[in-house]
């Protein structure tokens, strides 16, 4: 009996066609989009930074966890304009807890909201965390920027619970509003110095730096909350509010004022000495 056989397939033609495989394959997965959330947000987009939750915290008597119930489109006319009236949802969300403000708030509130963050936040049965102020009837808030209602994560809840205890808290870290008078003090011996540079601050509460330089070691600096300078201050750790008011209210040089009465060269190892400051805070790491 005899056989039909196919014709014989080189192993040259094979090599080239995994080979095409492997390049089709690999071009398909590198132009695969993020998936989304059931939310419609990226499930791989970063988390808020610190500073961005304490700049939204600092600036908000409510910080409220909740769920969104409805959403409706609104178009509202601008005070005494003739211009064409603005849009906006009007979002009405159910509390689950409030982490800042006063008990008494309506188990449900309603605010106006950006229309364009409907697909992204704004869905039905979303858990968000809002940062707001009250607002002019029973039940209103008023968010405090476009970026005032953040999509509801464990971690997210956690970290703006513990940021904003820091806050409440009596000995809290003051807002620094300006840099005052800097002093350099040269040591008894080659190479050992102290820079003292004292801050404003919102509350007029005292806070210092000291940078210390001895020989043979490298230089240190710490901060002092108090009238007294304390040469034993250490830096604040990161990712505190401490951290976060000098990264984040501190300029990238001292001003002139600070030093306009030191000698020429005081003035610059003062300025070198801020500089090892800055430096080691590193990023106020805003993203918002």
């Amino acid at each position: 009996m005899t056989y039909l056989c196919p014709p014989p397939v080189h192993r040259k033609k094979i090599s080239n066609i995994l080979i095409l495989l492997i390049i089709v394959i690999f071009f398909l997965v590198g132009h695969v989009q993020p998936a989304l959330s059931a939310t419609g947000k990226s499930s791989q987009e970063k988390p808020l930074s610190y500073s961005d939750i304490a700049d939204l915290i600092e600036v908000s008597p409510l910080v409220i966890n909740a769920r969104i119930k409805a959403i409706k489109k609104v178009k509202i006319n601008q005070a005494n304009t003739e211009k064409t009236p603005l849009s906006y949802l009007l979002v009405k969300a159910e509390l689950i807890s409030l982490i800042r403000g006063q008990d008494g708030l309506q188990k449900t509130v309603t605010f106006l909201a950006n229309p364009d963050d409907r697909e992204t936040i704004y869905r039905k049965k979303n858990r968000i965390l809002l940062f707001a102020t009250p607002g002019q009837a029973t039940g209103q808030i008023r968010l405090v920027s476009r970026n005032a209602a953040q999509l509801w994560t464990p971690e997210g809840e956690v970290m703006v619970r513990s940021v904003t205890a820091e806050f409440l808290q009596n000995d809290s870290p003051p807002a620094i509003t300006e840099i005052g008078d800097a002093f350099f003090i040269s040591g008894t011996v080659s190479g050992e110095s102290e820079t003292q540079i004292f801050l404003k601050t919102q509350s007029g509460a005292p806070v210092s730096l000291s940078i210390l330089r001895r020989p043979g070691q490298p230089p240190r600096w710490g901060v002092s909350l108090g009238e007294i300078v304390d040469e034993a201050a250490t830096p604040p750790s990161r990712n505190t509010l401490l951290w976060y008011r000098l990264a984040c209210g501190l300029p990238l040089r001292l001003p002139y004022e600070s030093i306009r009465t030191l000698p020429l060269r005081d003035a610059e190892s003062a300025q070198r000495d801020y500089r090892f400051v800055i430096e080691s805070l590193g990023s106020c790491g805003r993203t918002l």
